[in-house]
């Protein structure tokens, strides 16, 4: 009788540990994971939390930043933050921007309606997003990308733009869109050289 009942109690454990590692599979399937956790950028707590997330990880070599949600019913500072002149299916907008306003460097978190072309939207942000909007300095390097619906863009020095943009191609599991980049130096126009006299 003894015998019986622990062969009993063995076989329900294991069916249970069955059920219990099945249940975790099925969970992991039908939620893309970066490192155990869930990407979900939907709302612009969610668009906070990623920049934050990324200031984090290269927080040593980037300069003091701050998240701030923009308000996207004024235009003009929708415009101001991303180019964009048409500013109708900006849905949300959150950036991340250093304290001192001498600093070039911007990351840009936007999402757009689910009825908005996102590669017009992220062309008008890499042709029109002013890269020298700081005090005497301007940004080296424009990194454009896009997440779903969620257009995120970095401008900044090469080597800070480019840990940026790595942290967030590595926060969203590298499931982006297509990839657009500019350097600052293309639009500049130097005066003619004088010889010296």
């Amino acid at each position: 009788m003894k015998k019986q009942t622990m062969i009993t109690i063995i076989v329900i454990a294991i069916i249970a540990i069955i059920a219990i590692v099945g249940v975790v599979i099925v969970k992991n399937n039908n939620n893309t994971t970066i490192g155990g956790t869930s990407v979900k950028i939907e709302s612009e707590k969610d668009m906070k939390s990623m920049l934050k997330s990324i200031y984090s990880k290269n927080k040593d070599v980037l300069p003091e930043l701050e998240t701030e949600e923009i308000d996207v019913s004024n235009s003009d500072l929708v415009t101001s933050y991303t180019g964009i002149q048409s500013t109708g299916n900006v849905e949300s907008l959150v950036v991340l921007e250093p304290l001192m306003s001498s600093q070039a460097y911007s990351a840009v978190a936007l999402k757009v309606k689910s009825n908005a072309n996102i590669e017009t939207v992220k062309e008008e942000i890499l042709n029109n997003v002013d890269m020298r909007k700081w005090i005497c300095v301007s940004a080296e390097k424009l990194y454009v990308t896009n997440y779903n619906n969620i257009i995120f863009f970095v401008m900044s020095d090469e080597d800070w733009a480019t840990a940026t943009y790595n942290s967030f191609k590595e926060y969203v599991g590298n499931e982006i869109g297509k990839e657009l980049q500019k350097s600052g130096e293309e639009d500049i126009e130097l005066p003619e050289e004088r010889p010296a006299q």
